[in-house]
C-alpha cells in the first residue's frame, strides 16, 4: 500500500550550490529519513489481498514463531511446519484450521458477560496471535464493535492503568521535548503510513483521561486494519502525555501517566510542532496523522494550522461530521425531503457539532445549489450559555461559532428553543445525558410529521435520549440515529432497528483512500464524498426498519466503496499523487488490503536442473 515514487528533475536553481541541494532534503535542520512519496511495492496476491509481513528466514528461529504474535499460528501449524521449525511437541498434537481457531475464540469470548472482560480477552488475543485477532474482528464486526470500540473502550481507558500489559503504541511526553524524533525511532516498524494521536484531554464524553487515553488510538487503528485492511505494521498509535488536570487520576496509585497538571501555552504548541515535524522526518511527507480526542480549544486551531502543511485530519470534527451528514442524507430518503427543506438545531457547539454544521452547509451547496452562507442560516446551535445569536449578552461566541450566530433574542432553555425555532432535525453532540426530554421529543413530533432526532454523544451513558424514548414519545414517527448502539425496539405495530452513527463507517475507508491515492492535504470535500458514499449504500430495506446506516456486518465492503469514491474524486480534483492513475480504482484498492489468513511458515522450495549438479571433468 503506497504511492509510486516520483522523479524530480533538477533545475539550474536546484543545482546552484551543494548546500542548497542538501537543504532540500532537510526538515527543521535535520536530514529526512524518507523524502517524497514511498515506492508502491506489489506483493503476491491472495484471495483476501496482499501479504503484509515478510519474514527473513535466516533471522528467525522456531521459538520466534511461538513468541511473535505476527508469526504465531496457534495450533494451525502443520506437522511439517512443526518438525521443520523445531517446535514439534511444544504444541498439542491436534492440528486446527484458522477457521476452527476463530470459532474457538468466539466461544471463549462469549463465556464472558462483562464487556470489559471481553475487551481484555480481545486485547490478549492481539498480543498472542495477530492474524487470528483480525480475522475474528473482521468477520464478527457487528458483535465486536461495541467491545473493541465505543462504548466499552471508554471504560477500558478509565481502567487502562490496571489493564496495561505490553506496549501497543508510543507514549511521548512533554519532557521528551527536543528528542521526539529519537522516541519515534524506537518504534520497531519502519514503514508507518497511518498514525492516530491523542493528548487524552477529551476522551469520548469522559473528559481528561491523560495518558490513559491510549485506548482510543489503539482501538481506532485496530478498526483501520479490521475494517479497511490497512496493514497493522503500517499503523502507529501515539499518546502525547503533557499531564492531566483530573485530580482523581493524579491521586490514583495505578495511574500510568505524568503526575502533574497539563502543560499549556507556547511550550505545548512547540511540542506539537516538534511532533509533526518528527513524523515527517521519520516516516515521510505522505504519512497520515489523525488527531483524536484533543480538547475543543486545541482541536480547531491545530486543524487550521496543520491541514495545509501535513496529511492530517481531525476525526472528532471531520469524521463525526461525515458520518452524521451521511445519516442526514439517508434521513432525506426516509422523509422524501431535501436539505433545504429542513431547519437544524444542535444541542452543543463543540468540535462535533461545528464539524457537522459546516458540512451540512457544504452538502447543501454541492447537492442543491444553495450558497454556503445561505445554507448556514438554516442551522442553529445551542452551547452552555444558550442559543448562539448575534450580540449575545453572555458572549462566548468564538470565531468558529460566529457564522451560526443569527439575529434572534437570547434564549437559554433547550425546550423553549425547540418550541421557538421548531427544528425539523434535532442533533445532540454535547455529552449531556437525557437532555432530550419526553416533552422535547413530543414537541418535535407536534410540528413534524417525521421528526429527525440524532443522539450522537458517546458513550451510551452520555446519550441525549435512548432509541426507545425517541420512538415512544413521538408515537413511533421519529427518524432516529445514535452515536452508541441501542437494542431493537418493537412497538406501534413494527420493529425498529436504530442505526448507530459510528465514526467507524467513515475514518477507515477515508484513511484507506487517502493512503492509496497519496493525497497530501485532506480537504473537507473528502469527508463530504465519504458521507455521500455511505448514504448511497443505505437500502430501502434499511429505511423500512428505521436504520439510517448499512449493517455493521458490511463495514469492510463499505470501507472499500468509500475509499474508491475518495480515490475517484481525488484524481478528478488533481489531489492524488499515486501515478500512473489506476484505470480500475476499486481493484487497485483491493490489491492493497491486509491479508489476515495464515501463510505457510516454511521457506519456498524448488528443484534445480540436473546439469547444475554435473561434476567438472578434468
Amino acid at each position: 500500500m503506497g504511492s509510486t515514487s516520483s522523479v524530480v528533475k533538477q533545475t539550474p536553481s536546484m543545482m546552484s550550490s551543494n548546500s542548497n541541494s542538501v537543504e532540500k532534503v532537510k526538515q527543521n535542520g535535520h536530514p529526512m529519513d524518507r523524502l517524497g512519496a514511498r515506492p508502491l511495492v506489489r506483493r503476491q496476491s491472495s484471495s483476501q489481498g496482499t501479504e503484509s509481513f515478510s519474514v527473513v528466514l535466516s533471522q528467525v528461529t522456531g521459538m520466534d514463531y511461538l513468541r511473535d504474535p505476527k508469526l504465531f499460528k496457534g495450533m494451525a501449524f502443520s506437522l511439517e511446519e512443526r518438525q521443520t521449525l523445531g517446535i514439534h511437541g511444544l504444541l498439542p498434537p491436534r492440528i486446527k484450521t484458522q477457521e476452527e481457531m476463530a470459532e474457538h475464540s468466539m466461544r471463549n469470548l462469549r463465556r464472558f458477560e462483562d464487556p470489559l472482560n471481553k475487551y481484555m480477552y480481545m486485547a490478549d488475543l492481539l498480543e498472542r496471535n495477530e492474524k487470528l485477532f483480525y480475522k475474528v474482528l473482521s468477520e464478527n464486526t457487528e458483535e465486536l464493535m461495541p467491545i473493541v470500540y465505543t462504548p466499552t473502550v471508554g471504560l477500558a481507558c478509565q481502567k487502562f492503568g490496571l489493564a496495561f500489559k505490553r506496549p501497543k503504541g508510543l507514549f511521548i511526553t512533554i519532557h521528551d521535548k527536543g528528542h521526539v524524533y529519537d522516541v519515534l525511532k524506537n518504534w520497531p516498524e519502519q514503514d508507518v503510513r497511518c498514525i492516530v494521536v491523542t493528548d487524552g484531554e477529551r476522551i469520548l464524553g469522559l473528559g481528561d483521561l491523560g495518558a490513559q487515553g491510549m485506548g482510543i488510538p489503539v482501538g481506532k487503528l485496530a478498526l483501520n486494519t479490521a475494517i479497511a485492511g490497512i496493514p497493522p505494521s503500517q499503523t502507529l498509535p501515539i499518546t502525547l502525555d503533557v499531564g492531566t488536570n483530573r485530580q482523581e487520576l493524579l491521586d490514583d496509585v495505578d495511574y500510568i501517566g505524568l503526575r502533574h497538571k497539563r502543560v499549556t501555552g507556547q511550550e505545548y504548541d512547540d511540542f506539537i510542532d516538534e511532533f509533526m515535524q518528527a513524523v515527517v522526518r521519520r516516516y515521510g511527507q505522505n504519512t497520515l496523522i489523525q488527531f483524536e480526542d484533543f480538547g475543543n480549544h486545541n482541536a480547531f486551531r491545530f486543524l487550521k494550522k496543520y491541514r495545509d502543511k501535513y496529511c492530517t485530519f481531525n476525526d472528532d470534527i471531520q469524521g463525526t461530521a461525515s458520518v452524521a451528514v451521511a445519516g442526514i442524507l439517508a434521513a432525506l430518503k426516509a422523509t422524501n425531503t431535501k436539505l433545504k427543506d429542513h431547519t437544524f438545531l444542535f444541542q452543543g457547539a463543540g468540535e462535533a457539532a461545528l464539524g457537522i454544521a459546516n458540512l451540512i452547509g457544504m452538502a447543501m451547496e454541492k447537492r442543491e445549489g444553495v450558497p454556503y452562507e445561505e445554507g448556514l442560516k438554516r442551522v442553529w446551535l445551542k452551547d452552555s450559555r444558550g442559543l448562539i445569536v448575534k450580540d449575545r449578552p453572555d458572549g462566548g461566541i468564538s470565531v468558529h461559532k460566529a457564522p451560526f450566530a443569527h439575529e434572534h433574542q437570547p434564549m437559554t432553555d433547550l425546550g423553549d428553543i425547540v418550541r421557538e425555532i421548531k427544528p425539523t432535525v434535532l442533533i445532540g453532540a454535547a455529552a449531556i445525558p437525557n437532555v432530550f426530554t419526553p416533552e422535547i421529543i413530543r414537541d418535535m413530533a407536534t410540528f413534524n410529521k417525521q421528526p429527525v432526532i440524532f443522539a450522537l454523544s458517546n458513550p451510551t451513558s452520555k446519550a441525549e435520549c435512548t432509541a426507545e424514548q425517541a420512538y415512544v414519545h413521538s408515537d413511533g414517527r421519529a427518524v432516529f440515529a445514535s452515536g452508541s448502539p441501542f437494542p431493537t425496539y418493537q412497538g406501534f405495530g413494527k420493529t425498529y432497528e436504530p442505526g448507530q452513527g459510528n465514526n467507524a463507517y467513515i475514518f477507515p475507508g477515508a484513511s484507506l483512500g487517502v493512503i492509496c491515492t497519496g493525497i497530501h492535504h485532506i480537504s473537507d470535500s473528502v469527508f463530504l464524498s465519504s458521507a455521500e458514499g455511505l448514504a448511497d449504500m443505505v437500502q430501502d430495506s434499511d429505511i423500512a426498519v428505521g436504520r439510517l446506516y448499512p449493517p455493521l456486518s458490511a463495514l469492510r465492503e463499505i470501507s472499500v466503496k468509500i475509499a474508491t469514491k475518495v480515490a475517484i474524486e481525488a484524481y478528478k480534483s488533481g489531489s492524488a499523487s499515486t501515478y500512473p492513475e489506476p484505470e480500475d480504482k476499486e481493484t487497485f484498492i483491493r490489491q492493497q488490503l491486509y491479508d489476515y489468513t495464515y501463510d505457510t511458515s516454511l521457506p519456498a522450495r524448488y528443484g534445480w536442473p540436473q546439469e547444475a549438479f554435473n561434476k567438472l571433468e578434468i
